[in-house]
């Protein structure tokens, strides 16, 4: 290993140390002597002699030499011990700034505990920022392919209403329209993914009504799960709670949709609650389930999109973990005893 920068200064420590070392012993003893002889002199045994002999001089000369090579090596091999770790994270830094974001420092001696440390740390930070990559460069995908699908849509039909293939009557204007708000609704949920990850996502929570608001929806919805042959059961608790109710009502639609599209016809059971000083908001639907590997990951933004491009957007419940999250609670899935799927938010009251 060359000698040179942090291992060149820990070496020509070291070396100080060791001739500094030698010095005040020999020079300590040559006070010591004379201090005795000026001031002791009746105690100085007669065969005794202050003033070195040449063999004593040799011997001198070879301790001081010994010790500063000595010290030299010690130095030498700490500061290899020191630096490797260091040079590890360097040429990784140096790697990952030339886009390699897969490479990851080693160190082989991790006796010296905080240069290990750092090379562990260093290796996080590039997982980290491997994945947020991967992930940024998915989302741009991901995104690019939802919006596409609305906009190909609206263009063709504005391009049929422009060249006079369609008739421009009521039927063209409301399919465009149906178009535009569902594109609406994918830039919002957009947004509040975007605010939740950047921890920006702010709600305003006051006294709500739950039941009121929750019936309120489902009126709305009622055209929604006609299509799909399904119909809405309400056991709601008619207590005051603390929430966001434009949010809650939010999260709310995004199950129901997400229901609407994968559920089977049948009957949609929306319960609340009040358990503690907590608020259980829950969505059962008639099946046919999912599957428990899909569970721990059905709240990802994309997962289903990512695993089957035709199943959704995978924004939905996305949205509702953000919306739960925000309220300082959770959400979950589980299968019910009938084989359906319940989603369930939690917050406190």
């Amino acid at each position: 290993m060359k000698s040179s920068g942090l291992s060149r200064q820990i070496a020509f420590s070291m070396m100080k140390i060791a001739i500094g070392s030698a010095l005040i012993t020999i020079v300590g003893s040559f006070i010591f002597y004379y201090l005795w002889d000026k001031y002791w002199p009746n105690y100085i045994p007669s065969d005794v002699y202050i003033t070195p002999s040449w063999p004593e001089w040799i011997w001198i000369v070879l301790t001081c030499i010994i010790v500063i090579l000595l010290a030299a090596s010690l130095a030498l091999k700490l500061s290899q011990r020191i630096l490797e770790p260091l040079s590890a994270v360097a040429e990784g830094m140096h790697r990952i700034a030339e886009g390699e974001l897969h490479f990851r420092a080693n160190v082989g001696d991790r006796s010296l505990g905080e240069a290990a440390l750092l090379v562990d740390d260093f290796n996080l930070l590039a997982e980290k920022l491997q994945r947020m990559t991967e992930e940024h460069a998915f989302w741009n995908a991901a995104i690019a392919h939802e919006l596409r699908t609305p906009v190909t849509i609206l263009r063709g039909r504005l391009q049929g209403l422009a060249e006079g293939v369609f008739t421009p009557d009521k039927t063209q204007f409301t399919k465009l329209l149906v178009q535009i708000e569902g594109l609406s609704r994918l830039i919002e949920d957009l947004r509040v993914i975007s605010l939740m990850n950047s921890g920006e996502l702010r709600i305003n929570v006051q006294k709500t009504n739950l039941s009121t608001e929750i019936k309120l929806l489902t009126d709305l919805s009622v055209n929604m799960l006609h299509e799909s042959n399904q119909y809405v059961v309400l056991n709601l608790s008619t207590e005051p709670v603390m929430c966001d109710p434009t949010r809650i009502r939010q999260a709310l639609l995004a199950i129901l949709e997400n229901a609407s599209k994968y559920a089977h016809s049948g009957a949609i059971k929306i319960t609340t609650k009040l358990k503690g000083d907590f608020c259980y908001l829950s969505v059962e639907d008639s099946g046919p389930g999912i599957s428990p590997d899909l569970i721990p990951h059905i709240f990802c933004a994309f997962h289903s999109a990512k695993d089957n491009p035709k199943s959704g957007s995978g924004l939905g419940l996305a949205v509702v973990a953000a919306i739960a999250n925000a309220h300082k609670g959770n959400v979950s899935c589980r299968i019910s005893d009938t084989g359906g799927t319940i989603i369930e938010i939690c917050w406190p009251a």
